[in-house]
């Protein structure tokens, strides 16, 4: 289904008036009374008819939106209704002054409706106004906010923006957004200490209802109860009937499965060999080859005669989730470190040279302001590491997760692009050692209590990290074949060795997780020991 011109401006899908009441029915089963129904970005009105015809005139109703023909249509919605107190009003949500408005209103408090599912991003390259002043709010830093992570839904600012309002308030929180940013939003919740209660997730059929391809859910939580909680359970449908899983934050991580990740958190600990991301070049038309009679073939059909100097065989998430490890493509790497100068490419490889010249345009408009202030033609994500003769590597966006031990074809190290994490290894054996622990049902159980399958990136560095390889080992009986790999320092570094090879007590005290900061005030699944969760 295209988007509309309505949609692209204001990011909106309007809900369907029969999934409108079905949220409500499910509010109506499990609330005692409601006193005040809000929608802030009420559209065509669909909440505050399915609430109006449930709660009548026991509740008193407001709906806002910033454009005025919703506004009108939601006005009429209401007047079709006897003996009920309904305002509309044409407000910019990003302009109002929430906590004040809603400290004003009888409790309990109903928000819900179904607020924008389109990133800042996206909604700012269709030309979109509908956003709110540009900030880092997710406090993000450096690299992270450069390359994306700052990125986010308009609904989660939103959502996020309700909770901080809504504090000291009693109130019911019934919002649809995608799954994912339900999950961003109550992690944001329970990190900074908001007085977020009972809460859960329910899953809707986006397709059916709105015609788009993502995981959707309706967020369903509660403010001002007294009892913050930092757990949700998640349903398949718009009910309290089955519960599929419980996800929650664990000493200021987030973790899928609760019962899984409890039984497994041992596994919880160091990084002993650090994990790292694939090389990016944001080029993939001139960086990217095939290989046809000795020529390199790039994705613009060209044959380009290049030096060998800056080829090297590339691997990418598809094909390590399928395991095809025979190099299909290849890629140019203009450096082996970010720092490094590529001028001097003109006199070690002309003929690379003359070609990132003749595709200058390309490679010198690419948009990422990683490259800012960088060398001309430079590439991001290498290091002495990417070069390494031995790599265990995974897809981060395949569900079906399985590391690959890679080693070096034709006297080259395979490289893996920036979709990719991989840990640099001596040896070929060694990296398939590790490849054979993470790969064992032990490890897999563990990392799928970590990771949300319906994520655009399941796996990720910050979940690979979590994983302590000797813990693991010892899980699967190859303890001391670890420690003939794990004591000595990894290639990419000068470290002593590590001291918990050496018997220190040390690592059990660097293995134990501290809460943070704000993890004293939280509620019963962040107990600070090791992500235990409470009765």
């Amino acid at each position: 289904m295209a988007k509309t011109d309505q949609q692209a401006t204001f990011g909106d899908f309007q809900t369907p008036l029969s999934l409108a009441r079905r949220v409500v029915a499910l509010v109506e089963r499990e609330e005692a009374d409601i006193a005040t129904v809000v929608e802030p970005t009420c559209g065509v009105g669909s909440f505050l008819q399915a609430s109006a015809e449930i709660f009548r005139s026991s509740a008193s109703y407001w709906g806002f939106d910033v454009n005025h023909a919703y506004v009108e249509t939601s006005r009429m919605v209401l007047k079709g209704f006897d003996s009920i107190a309904g305002h509309v009003e044409q407000r910019d949500f990003y302009a109002t002054d929430w906590k004040e408005f809603l400290s004003e209103q009888r409790v309990p408090l109903l928000l819900i409706g179904n607020p924008p599912w389109m990133t800042n991003a996206a909604m700012g390259a269709i030309g979109g106004g509908n956003l709110p002043e540009k900030s880092n709010f997710q406090r993000h830093g450096g690299f992270a906010a450069r390359t994306g992570k700052a990125n986010f839904d308009i609904s989660e600012w939103m959502l996020i923006k309700l909770f901080e309002a809504l504090q000291g308030r009693r109130a019911v929180v019934a919002m649809l957004c995608k799954t994912a940013t339900a999950r961003k939003v109550l992690r944001h919740a329970w990190t900074n200490g908001l007085d977020v209660g009972p809460s859960s997730l329910h899953f809707i059929n986006a397709s059916a209802e709105f015609g788009v391809s993502v995981d959707a859910c309706l967020l369903y939580t509660h403010t001002g109860s007294g009892e913050p909680e930092s757990t949700a359970t998640v349903y398949s449908d718009l009910s309290f009937d089955e519960p599929l899983r419980t996800f929650g934050l664990f000493a200021g991580e987030l973790v899928s499965d609760i019962d899984a990740y409890r039984a497994l958190r041992d596994l919880d600990g160091l990084e002993y060999r650090r994990w790292r991301s694939g090389v990016k070049h944001d080029a993939a038309k001139v960086m990217e080859f095939t290989r046809d009679n000795g020529a390199f073939v790039n994705g613009l059909g060209e044959r380009c005669e290049l030096e060998e100097d800056h080829i090297f065989p590339l691997l990418k998430s598809s094909d390590l989730a399928n395991g095809r490890l025979h190099p299909a493509r290849y890629v140019l790497l203009t450096q082996r470190r970010v720092a490094d100068e590529t001028a001097t490419i003109q006199k070690t490889a002309p003929r690379t040279w003359q070609y990132l010249l003749d595709h200058s345009k390309k490679l010198d408009s690419r948009g990422s302001s990683i490259y800012a202030k960088r060398a001309r033609f430079s590439v991001f994500g290498v290091g002495d590491y990417s070069f390494s003769s031995a790599k265990v590597a995974v897809s981060g966006l395949y569900k079906n997760i399985q590391f690959q031990a890679l080693g070096t074809t034709g006297g080259k190290p395979f490289v893996v692009d920036d979709t990719c994490y991989f840990i640099p290894c001596d040896s070929k054996s060694e990296a398939e050692f590790f490849a054979e622990i993470l790969n064992s049902d032990i490890a897999q159980r563990f990392i799928s209590a970590l990771v949300f399958m319906d994520a655009k990136r399941p796996v990720t560095i910050d979940v690979l990290k979590r994983i302590d390889l000797k813990a693991l080992a010892e899980h699967v009986g190859q303890e001391t074949r670890a420690s003939e790999y794990l004591a000595a320092p990894s290639p990419e570094t000068s470290n002593q060795r590590l001291l918990v090879f050496e018997g220190s007590g040390e690592y059990r005290t660097r293995k134990s997780r501290k809460p943070s900061s704000g993890q004293a005030k939280k509620g019963k699944a962040d107990t600070g020991e090791k992500g235990v969760p409470g009765n």
